[in-house]
């Protein structure tokens, strides 16, 4: 990847397929933590908050600058001191003076508020003078993300445990080796398949200096973010499937529904019959249809509107076209080629090495 120094000129939609298999993707805390779920539909639901949240994860374990981390227990989670981070663990009011652009170190540092955007409006604080001192400086400052993920819904109706969704570890005391045991809260999908979509503005991205070498970075960033993030004992299970960047050709232009013309084949999961929702167990149990999907690229890309589109596609998931199984995800970057559409079939643990931080 060549590193650019220009703002993203073209805009790009982006259709992110995961899944989750016997695990909680994304607990609601103000529901003892239990997978979020639509209440009429049984669909799954994973915001695009917690998706964030891996992103970042794997944008901090890579080296890069982030500046909504997690903090260390007994450590500050203030903004400013966050942002103080950020500038390079600034202490003084000295250091802070001898800055000749904040808002250009700031960015430069923070590729996470260069892709999602941040509040930067620190409350004083009396007692601080450098975090005064960094309040002149930010005062009013807000960046708006050019990059925007929409919650997810699981294709399917989403089935919770009920054979293991209370546990008992049984632990040892330091006394007589006896055992004591406590009660666990371990509430899961069975299986539930979920396409994120995004939206890339060029014209927001303006604003926080997000650059064409930034986004081919997205392009494998979210794939090993859900490998790599995705470890602990509640979250494993999770897996990308198929990741789709569109960048279009025309200022402003996006088709922005292209995450809905993926459905699941029912009749094509090789099954010996259709397998209600409350049966799937695993990627093994379903079958997308990109019929849609692939009919409108072919289009867009026929009419001109499609400078190019990135794919990556696991072998794990079968794919459908007019009731026919073509093959797996990995097979679509050859099938939109066929079509004459632009593709570069993404090589994820070759390519991700140059959107590293140079030293």
């Amino acid at each position: 990847m060549t590193e650019t120094t220009d703002t993203v000129a073209n805009r790009s939609e982006i259709v992110f397929i995961t899944d989750a298999q016997d695990c909680n993707p994304n607990g609601n805390p103000l529901g003892e933590n239990r997978p979020r779920r639509d209440p009429v539909t049984g669909q799954g639901v994973i915001t695009d908050v917690r998706l964030k949240r891996y992103l970042r994860d794997q944008l901090e374990a890579d080296g890069h600058g982030v500046f909504v981390k997690k903090t260390a227990e007994g450590t500050s989670g203030s903004r400013a001191a966050l942002a103080l981070d950020v500038l390079g663990d600034v202490t003084t009011e000295e250091e802070l003076e001898e800055i000749d652009d904040i808002a250009g170190q700031f960015l430069a540092n923070a590729l996470d508020v260069r892709y999602f955007g941040a509040t930067l409006s620190f409350n004083k604080d009396a007692g601080n003078a450098v975090h005064e001192a960094l309040y002149e400086q930010f005062e009013g400052g807000n960046y708006t993300g050019p990059v925007q993920f929409s919650p997810a819904r699981s294709l399917n109706a989403v089935e919770l445990n009920e054979e293991s969704n209370t546990l008992t570890s049984v632990i040892s005391t330091n006394e007589g080796k006896d055992v004591g045991g406590y009660g666990l809260d371990d509430h899961r999908i069975k299986y539930g398949i979920f396409p994120f979509h995004a939206i890339i503005d060029e014209h927001g991205a303006e604003n926080t200096g997000l650059t064409d070498s930034d986004v081919e970075r997205l392009d494998t960033l979210c794939w090993r973010a859900l490998k790599n993030q995705t470890v602990s004992r509640s979250k494993v299970g999770q897996s990308p499937r198929l990741y789709l960047r569109v960048e279009y050709a025309k200022e402003g232009f996006q088709d922005g529904d292209l995450h809905n013309a993926v459905t699941l084949d029912r009749e094509s999961a090789g099954n010996s019959e259709p397998m209600p929702d409350e049966e799937l167990r695993n990627v093994n149990d379903v079958c997308l249809d990109v019929t849609t999907l692939l009919n409108r690229l072919e289009t867009l890309s026929d009419a001109g509107q499609v400078e190019s589109v990135a794919v990556i596609g696991s072998e794990y998931l079968s794919v459908s076209v007019d009731g026919d199984v073509i093959g797996t995800a990995a097979d679509l970057g050859s099938e939109l080629n066929a079509r004459g559409v632009p593709t570069h079939e993404v090589d994820v643990y070759e390519e991700f090495q140059e959107t590293l931080p140079s030293e």
